[in-house]
């Protein structure tokens, strides 16, 4: 792409975000917001990491890559949960979004409920997470469930990530016949979707999310 297909790309985009922001519903105007913070540092984008880059998690084992990404994400929304102030933990962009401590507890059930099935399990939840308001106690849970998964992620080898299993019927879904692999990766894919939630929820309270600062941070 030539810069300049690429300038009116991101100018185009940039008008679409900004009447998202300005128009329709609250959901509308959300997105909107996250839109336009997309947009704000594309241009940037190349100078953040999240973690490993790509030459250094992609690698022909997919256990490897599937560790990888994982060891990023649980990172981030680790650093994001400790970081985001405990009065803000009831912060709700819109009447119909989660409130912050609603989207770390769906997180945490997620966590509990992948990580366990994908290591042939049972889940150590003792609650619905999505419940609890408490930063201290939503971060605990956050850490367990982040600590069950690094060893069921530690555990998988490519041996072992093609190995049958049984995901039992969550909330609104059924039971599926998959392979452990496809549950992690999965897993991983989810964290990733709702730390992007949380992104726009400590942007919008003005907090630098943890994947950007520790993109500026100077190099040891």
């Amino acid at each position: 792409m030539t810069t300049k297909t690429s300038g009116i790309r991101l100018s185009v985009a940039a008008d679409t975000c900004g009447w998202l922001a300005e128009k329709g519903s609250a959901m509308k105007r959300l997105l909107g917001v996250a839109c336009v913070l997309a947009w704000a540092t594309a241009g940037t984008a190349s100078a953040q990491t999240t973690g490993a880059g790509y030459a250094e998690a992609l690698t022909t084992s997919l256990a490897s890559v599937a560790k990888a990404m994982h060891a990023t994400i649980r990172r981030d929304l680790a650093e994001a949960a400790v970081s985001m102030p405990a009065e803000e933990y009831g912060f709700q962009p819109a009447p119909e979004t989660r409130t912050f401590a609603q989207l770390v507890g769906h997180v945490v059930n997620a966590n509990m409920f992948f990580c366990s099935q994908a290591g042939g399990e049972k889940s150590p939840a003792t609650a619905n997470y999505e419940q609890l308001t408490d930063k201290a106690a939503l971060v605990k849970a956050l850490n367990a469930s982040l600590e069950l998964c690094d060893r069921v992620y530690g555990a998988t080898t490519d041996a072992t990530f093609n190995q049958s299993v049984k995901v039992g019927p969550g909330v609104g879904m059924g039971a599926a016949d998959t392979v452990r692999g496809a549950v992690l990766m999965f897993n991983v894919a989810h964290n990733n979707e709702h730390y992007g939630n949380i992104v726009v929820y400590m942007r919008l309270k003005g907090h630098v999310p943890p994947s950007t600062a520790s993109g500026q941070r100077p190099p040891r």
